[in-house]
């Protein structure tokens, strides 16, 4: 990191209004721990640019890649990612220097009139672009003893919220944290609770990332770092990752934190795999110890992808909707 006091960080951030975002609220942070300025660089990934759906254009990592090349050119100084989007491996050279505390990890639905889940017609139209919202929300749908039809869809939050104000769809279902990020979290008109649908794996938590190398950079990264959301979302890639499934596969992950009174005690994991049309869910969850290191909650997440995988979880992740 050059120490220079005047010299700004560069932060490289996605160009759209929810990363702009993010990234914002991260520089400001950085400002304030280092005294430095931290200037946005802009960078545009291939998963901003193509018009493809994620599911077919490979999901993990397409916003990331441009992002980290930016990073090892040295042409920023760190970037800001939604953790969801990262790959579960990581290069040797880059370090995740901070887990902020997450955000809301809830999906939200944007509905017509503003409807519930629950309170959708039969036969409505909802827009995602998800395959494990696909799959949930169609056994959300099934035990409510009402069918829906899911529609493929991509965008920016303007662009998607667009098609329900439109008439075209009933609704869309969009991640909590982006909307609050964005100031929009009123629009939404209902929260799908996490015992119906699972997010993904790290949703609503973002990864501040730098050069392995950069020892004082990952320092004072380092005090934006929350040790509950860290050890959250690494059970959750952990599970993502011993089922071998990327960012398009229909797998939900849930670590929350149990506490007896005010002592934080507990974590428990959730995870699901799905079939598409909802006809067939494997969830399971586990219950421990809060982990208190890497590898601890590393194993917490193998260990109930080991279950679910036994349970037939690896046969429904074989279905695509290519």
């Amino acid at each position: 990191m050059n120490t220079r006091p005047d010299q700004p960080l560069r932060l490289g951030t996605r160009r759209s209004k929810l990363a702009m975002s993010q990234s914002g609220h991260v520089a400001e942070a950085v400002r304030a721990i280092t005294g430095r300025p931290v200037e946005l660089v802009e960078i545009t990934t291939y998963g901003d640019v193509s018009r493809e759906h994620l599911a077919q254009i490979g999901g993990t990592g397409v916003f990331v890649t441009a992002l980290r090349d930016a990073l090892l050119r040295r042409e920023v100084d760190f970037a800001v990612h939604s953790l969801k989007d990262l790959p579960t491996a990581q290069p040797d050279d880059l370090v995740i220097a901070a887990m902020p505390r997450r955000e809301d990890a809830r999906d939200a639905l944007v509905a017509r009139d503003g409807l519930t889940f629950e309170q959708l017609p039969d036969g409505a139209r909802i827009g995602t672009g998800s395959p494990r919202r696909t799959a949930q929300l169609n056994h959300y749908a099934r035990s409510l003893g009402k069918r829906i039809e899911t529609v493929p869809i991509r965008g920016n939050v303007d662009t998607r919220i667009g098609f329900v104000r439109a008439g075209e769809l009933d609704a869309v279902v969009l991640a909590a944290a982006g909307l609050n990020r964005i100031g929009r979290s009123d629009e939404a008109t209902d929260l799908l609770s996490v015992d119906h649908v699972l997010p993904a794996p790290g949703q609503g938590a973002l990864a501040v990332e730098c050069l392995a190398s950069d020892s004082d950079l990952i320092a004072a990264l380092g005090e934006l770092d929350d040790p509950h959301t860290r050890a959250a979302v690494t059970a959750e890639r952990s599970l993502l990752a011993a089922l071998e499934a990327g960012c398009s596969a229909p797998v939900g992950a849930f670590a929350d934190l149990l506490a007896d009174g005010q002592t934080v005690n507990e974590m428990r994991l959730r995870g699901v795999v799905g079939t598409l049309d909802g006809s067939t869910l494997v969830q399971l969850s586990t219950t421990g110890p809060v982990p208190q290191s890497y590898d601890e909650a590393m194993s917490l997440g193998r260990e109930l992808a080991d279950e679910m995988l036994a349970k037939g979880a690896a046969g429904l992740m074989g279905e695509r909707s290519l």
